[in-house]
């Protein structure tokens, strides 16, 4: 009995991926304790490209309320404390030679609510990706069927793996942005 070109495990990886990806934009919202994965999403214009801020710059938490900066070409400072700024996180750095503190304002209950929609919007996409990879699978699936490689009974049992796939990975979703809501909502 072969699948001909189909690959479940393929399917279940690429579904893997798109909450890996939901999991990293989660780590950027900002909950209310520091931590260094908020800069995660921080690009800086270094050298003539864009670049995480991890790629010119050490940051580090050095109490419970406050990032610390460390950029390691002089240089490039102005451009650090421009990235941050203007990446919408609501943050403003305050310089000491090569090395800025952030300090953490503190979340307003508006502000939460808009983390909490965010978080939302980003599980959508996750969503939304995960269906995708199911569709693609499907429809491996009813190709297979329709050249002969497969026969209906492989294409109702292989097509059956594919949505339990997808439902495990929404479920595992819903788990993830559930935690991360509790998580900013936490006074």
């Amino acid at each position: 009995m072969s699948a001909g070109s189909f690959d479940i495990d393929d399917i279940k990886r690429r579904m893997q991926g798109a909450i890996a990806s939901l999991k990293t934009d989660l780590q950027g919202l900002r909950t209310g304790r520091a931590s260094a994965n908020l800069l995660d999403p921080v690009t800086v214009t270094a050298y003539g490209a864009e670049m995480p801020l991890n790629q010119v710059a050490t940051v580090s938490v050095p109490e419970s309320r406050m990032l610390s900066v460390q950029v390691w070409d002089r240089s490039m400072v102005g451009a650090v404390e421009k990235a941050i700024r203007e990446a919408n996180l609501g943050l403003n750095p305050i310089t000491e030679g090569q090395l800025m503190r952030i300090p953490l304002p503190e979340l307003n209950a508006e502000r939460r609510k808009e983390l909490v929609k965010i978080a939302h919007k980003y599980a959508e996409q996750a969503r939304v990706a995960v269906r995708h990879v199911r569709r693609d699978g499907l429809d491996t699936l009813k190709k297979n069927e329709k050249d002969g490689d497969i026969s209906q009974d492989d294409h109702d049992r292989l097509a059956d793996q594919v949505q339990k796939a997808t439902d495990a990975s929404v479920a595992e979703i819903d788990q993830a942005v559930a935690a991360k809501e509790k998580d900013i909502l936490q006074v």
